[in-house]
């Protein structure tokens, strides 16, 4: 059996500039890649990205939960990582030998992909008054006062 060792960062919040990147999307998809090589050039495989809740300080005495999202790598223990190699070009390497696929790794229940959550939890609803039957209006007739005279 493999034992694993796991690190934990903060994906990015927002793309930045890249050569041939104009949009939003393609910056920031630019700025994952860049992230997801720097942690493959260690040694660490991508394992999933997730968002989770945290409760922070709101001012002096409120807490308020915010989410974020964080991206989760493993590598072998048994493994060295791989030397960094800066801006050196790609050494071509032998082709493996097939090997047999891994079985899939069984999911516990907590692993399944998160939906996306609210930013605030929804605010409890204030139950509306029970409704009561119409009282009957003030009898209409003449008036007895001073100006009926």
């Amino acid at each position: 059996m493999s034992s694993y060792e796991y690190t934990v960062i903060p994906a990015p919040a927002r793309g930045e500039k890249a050569k041939g990147a104009k949009t939003g999307i393609d910056r920031f998809a630019a700025t994952l890649a860049d992230v997801l090589n720097d942690m493959a050039r260690d040694g660490w495989d991508y394992v999933r990205a997730e968002t989770l809740p945290a409760e922070e300080r709101s001012g002096l005495t409120s807490r308020s939960t915010v989410y974020h999202n964080l991206l989760i790598f493993r590598r072998s223990l048994a493994a060295e990582p791989a030397p960094r190699l800066e801006a050196a070009a790609p050494v071509p390497q032998p082709e493996p030998a097939p090997a047999e696929p891994e079985p899939a790794p069984v999911r516990a229940p907590f692993s399944q992909p998160m939906r996306a959550m609210p930013k605030q939890p929804p605010q409890a609803r204030v139950p509306e008054p029970p409704l009561t039957a119409p009282q009957p209006a003030a009898p209409v007739g003449p008036r007895l006062g001073p100006a009926s005279r």
